[in-house]
């Protein structure tokens, strides 16, 4: 007696819930059918609807989507972690922001999320040599985005770049893992120096927005740059720093800050 078949368990549940969403999307509102379905419902797996919508927002008169999405495509063949820190941002925007209710959102519409993507196969190229195409792909990104990130920063996993306009990542900089910041924030250089020249931000620090970090400095994990800062000088874990040059204003008020993303400061802290 042959066994009735047995429902194989999804191999990827997020995926299934984007196109669950996707669908409902449709449903919802039938005019953006042939965007969802050209973002989502037409492919088979998140990477290869990153690619789709990489390579979308890329191309150019200089550079076709079909040979961007084949250099997408072999980025994330070439390192599978590419997907897997797509994955860990995409789950640290949903949630972190409050504006993301469901996880097909950063994927079709948040373009911190779709700038961070794209840098991430530049850095890959970079790391493999090809600077050219890696300066490329800084430059599209810059152009589409209004985000400057050097293909040769080096960003963890779980970010959130919230809003994303005018945000500028230096070469040298490093960013950890579970890492937020907000618009307007640049990690940058304090003039004409070379080489290492660019800060490095712990795990689980909160950038606000319009805040500068400033020269080969370290940011402590788990602490919090108040909105409009100025970092000049190194920043101990799970500290709060304000003002212009920022200060130490007391303790970053929580463990994990950037999961929080609580902003306001005070005797408390």
């Amino acid at each position: 007696m042959i066994e009735p078949r047995r429902k194989i368990a999804s191999l990827d549940p997020v995926w299934d819930q984007i196109t669950i969403e996707a669908q409902q999307a449709v449903q919802d509102e039938p005019l953006i059918g042939g965007f969802v379905h050209a973002c989502i419902l037409h492919h088979k797996s998140l990477q290869k609807a990153l690619s789709y919508r990489i390579a979308a927002k890329l191309a150019s008169n200089e550079m076709s989507m079909v040979v961007v999405r084949e250099m997408v495509e072999d980025a994330f063949t070439e390192e599978p972690d590419l997907v897997e820190a797509a994955r860990a941002d995409l789950m640290a925007i949903y949630e972190r922001d409050p504006a993301c209710h469901r996880l097909a959102q950063p994927i079709l519409y948040f373009k911190g999320y779709q700038a961070v993507q794209a840098y991430r196969v530049g850095h890959h190229l970079w790391t493999k040599g090809r600077n050219d195409l890696a300066y490329f792909v800084q430059m599209r990104v810059s152009e589409i985005f209004g985000v400057d990130i050097h293909p040769g920063a080096r960003i963890g996993k779980g970010v959130m770049i919230d809003h994303a306009h005018s945000v500028v990542i230096g070469e040298t900089a490093v960013v950890g893992d579970n890492v937020s910041m907000l618009h307007s924030v640049t990690l940058g250089g304090t003039g004409k120096e070379e080489e290492d020249r660019h800060p490095k931000i712990g795990d689980g620090v909160l950038i606000g927005a319009g805040a500068k970090v400033l020269g080969n400095i370290k940011v402590g994990h788990c602490s919090r740059v108040a909105a409009g800062s100025v970092v000049l000088e190194d920043v101990p874990p799970c500290k709060t720093v304000a003002g212009i040059p920022a200060r130490i204003v007391g303790e970053a008020g929580c463990e994990q800050p950037s999961i929080s993303m609580n902003h306001m400061f005070g005797p408390q802290d």
